[in-house]
């Protein structure tokens, strides 16, 4: 199948590994099993009668191929497993098994329970990630460089506080991601259309101790048609993806042979051309930024999918299944990856200075225009700033010297000195030092 060239690139290893279609399966039997307990403990079902339900629905009795064949037929997997699941048990089980449940109930707790550690583990990431990202924020708090917008040069930063607001980004999507986490991912038992028909008010009592048996949250209502838990979920994971992209999106900029200022961890057969062996090439940004369209995708396919029918949904359901495990994937790739490059990111400071310095001191006509207004008066400031900074391209030499030679600065009594000073790129760096302090204080009490 494609998938193994097309999607598996960009979807993590470890995740594939453990949501496959057998996984699916044993969840299912989790939450079927998790059921009948529940019951039993009401005294609803004999006792004895989860253990033994366990004991004969091994994994090894379900056909996977069967189950995907009578899929198209049912319109969910549920309906075939409960019937490869009935067929496996002895006359005098059957009736106990699935019973006060719709398939919606196992396949919406089942994916839950597929979900939760997916993204506990995106969640590891994350913190790694912020971690490693920590490191290079604090060791480049004061090396400077030229802020962007619009994609042109504005004025000085440092990359330390840049690589600040990378982190900053990761932690408010990381806040979203443990709500959801730990609140949000909810069992899911309401019976045929939500009020638990034929188990009267006993239902909700299974229902609370369904969520505690499998480890999922409680919800206050059946959530069949109400649809926005999925929604949320799906909105945490756009969010932590959109924050992985935003860094991606940097990195590969500043990678850009022209501006050289970072560059990938460097490893061998990695980000070659297969036509320009001088390349290096971000495919690590590249492998974020692919994967977090396709996670953007998927909130689409929730959002459009979000307002459901009645009490069961006509196909908008259906569309959720795949999204939601190919997000989650998708994301767990993405953070792999993230965490690879900000633990290895190589930055180049000399490139950084250079390009500081490459407009000859345009970039500093602000604050020079600030300091010209104790000698002139501002329309004339900022027309010298302007003309010294041509003038300090054309000729080849300072900005500051460029400034002091201006005929309306010479002679003017201006303090030469505090010009020299207001010009100095690595010197208006504006809050950035403090900008670090605060992100990493707020890191680390996290």
């Amino acid at each position: 199948m494609y998938e193994q060239l097309l999607r598996h690139p960009f979807t993590s290893s470890t995740g594939r590994e453990q949501c496959r279609a057998q996984d699916l399966v044993a969840a299912m039997r989790d939450v079927e099993l998790a059921l009948a307990t529940e019951q039993e403990n009401l005294d609803m079902l004999p006792k004895g009668t989860a253990e033994a339900l366990g004991r004969h629905l091994t994994l090894d009795v379900f056909d996977i191929e069967a189950l995907a064949d009578d899929t198209v037929k049912g319109g969910n997997t549920a309906i075939p497993f409960v019937k490869q699941a009935k067929a496996a048990l002895p006359d005098a089980l059957k009736p106990h098994f699935h019973r006060g449940a719709t398939s919606q109930d196992v396949v919406d707790s089942a994916l839950m329970l597929l979900l939760k550690p997916r993204l506990t583990r995106c969640q590891h990431l994350l913190m790694e990630s912020i971690e490693g990202g920590r490191s290079l924020m604090i060791n480049h708090r004061d090396t400077a460089m030229v802020g962007r917008t619009l994609m042109q040069q504005a004025l000085p930063i440092t990359f330390g506080a840049k690589v600040g607001q990378w982190l900053w980004g990761l932690h408010q999507a990381g806040e979203r991601l443990n709500d959801v986490l730990n609140d949000g991912l909810y069992v899911q038992f309401g019976g045929a259309v939500g009020v638990h028909s034929g188990l009267d008010d006993a239902g909700v009592t299974i229902m609370t101790g369904m969520a505690n048996r499998l480890g999922l949250a409680e919800p206050w209502l059946p959530w069949h048609t109400d649809r926005q838990p999925v929604h949320a979920l799906g909105s945490a994971m756009d969010a932590v993806a959109v924050a992985a992209e935003k860094i991606a999106l940097d990195i590969a900029l500043q990678t850009q042979t022209e501006i050289g200022e970072l560059a990938e961890p460097a490893e061998a057969g990695v980000g070659e051309s297969s036509s320009m062996p001088h390349k290096r090439n971000p495919v690590g940004c590249a492998r974020i930024r692919a994967a977090a369209r396709q996670i953007h995708a998927a909130l689409s396919v929730f959002s459009n999918a979000g307002a459901q029918p009645f009490e069961r949904g006509l196909g908008e359901w259906h569309a959720e299944w795949a999204p939601l495990l190919d997000a989650v994937m998708l994301l767990e790739g993405a953070l792999e990856t993230l965490r690879h490059l900000l633990g290895g990111l190589e930055v180049h400071d000399q490139a950084m200075a250079r390009n500081l310095a490459i407009t000859g001191g345009a970039i500093m006509a602000e604050p020079a225009a600030r300091v010209l207004q104790s000698v002139l008066d501002s329309d004339d400031a900022r027309r010298v700033a302007r003309e010294a900074s041509e003038n300090a391209r054309r000729h080849g030499v300072t900005y500051a010297e460029a400034l002091l030679d201006h005929e309306k600065v010479t002679g003017s009594g201006i303090d030469a000195e505090a010009l020299r000073q207001a010009v100095r790129p690595e010197l208006y760096i504006g809050s950035s030092r403090c900008l670090v302090e605060r992100v990493n204080e707020r890191l680390y009490f996290s």
